[in-house]
């Protein structure tokens, strides 16, 4: 069974506080963007976890994939499996590829053995994963809360848009973005501004790290205005970097010939 894990954006990030168990209080609209991986599972005699395409980083036994498998293992008796993943979403650039993967996993094997697992039932599997996880079982527009484990559907229709994303190869850590964020909120919260017309985003719809990021790597500050300069009505970097996009109403140049990449997307 072969199936094709997604990447998102987030459109405002707004951190809010740090909790008493370590983790931050966040906001965020996250959206899901068709730049995919591709992951295949097969019955097997014993379980097995290859990739291919982009090198991924790390211990395998602390892969998302393997990690869901190990989940629903506990729980279900199912055969073994082979688990293959070609890696094509960019790694640690804010878009969620991790995530979407073990999320993924955990419906394909769903499917794959006729588990039964709800859609609630495979949140929480998803929610043992990692912050970003539930959100790609439903993957459509939501609206996340808590530490981002907590979603909940929104209206969201970007059809006839445009996204560029850009990263230019800048490595930012998850402690070197905590590191120095000021917590803040969207004046008018970030679901209402989401109702207004794009055009009215630009400086309503902030993210958080941008603060504490731009400070360190003010090199993502001239990417995001050079987006902004060759048209898009909306700039924004997305999680916490340092990958910039741009929505934009018509198709947009091929022009950041120095980034590690570049992505157009028609939504």
């Amino acid at each position: 069974m072969i199936s094709f894990p997604n990447c998102k954006i987030n459109l405002g990030l707004d951190v809010l506080s740090k909790r008493s168990d370590g983790y931050h209080e966040i906001k965020s609209v996250l959206f899901p963007v068709q730049w995919q991986d591709a992951l295949e599972i097969v019955p097997a005699t014993s379980f097995q976890f290859t990739s291919s395409g982009l090198t991924i980083p790390g211990n395998t036994s602390n892969n998302l994939c393997v990690k869901a498998y190990q989940l629903l293992k506990q729980d279900f008796d199912f055969p073994a499996i082979h688990i293959h993943l070609h890696k094509i979403i960019p790694i640690g650039g804010g878009l969620g590829g991790g995530s979407a993967d073990g999320a993924e996993t955990l419906k394909l094997i769903n499917t794959l053995f006729e588990l039964n697992i709800s859609k609630d039932g495979l949140k929480k599997y998803a929610s043992v994963l990692g912050s970003d996880c539930p959100f790609f079982i439903e993957n459509t527009a939501q609206f996340a809360t808590g530490t981002g484990k907590d979603v909940v559907p929104i209206e969201l229709d970007l059809s006839g848009y445009y996204l560029k994303l850009v990263n230019n190869g800048t490595h930012v850590s998850t402690a070197e973005a905590y590191g120095g964020i000021e917590f803040s909120e969207t004046k008018n919260g970030i679901k209402q501004v989401i109702n207004e017309p794009i055009e009215k985003w630009q400086g309503l719809l902030q993210n958080s790290f941008e603060s504490s990021v731009f400070k360190i790597h003010p090199e993502l500050i001239l990417l995001k205005q050079q987006l902004i300069n060759e048209g898009a009505i909306y700039a924004s970097m997305t999680g916490s970097g340092s990958t910039l996009f741009g929505i934009y109403k018509t198709p947009p140049q091929s022009n950041f010939k120095h980034s590690a990449f570049e992505k157009i997307i028609a939504l």
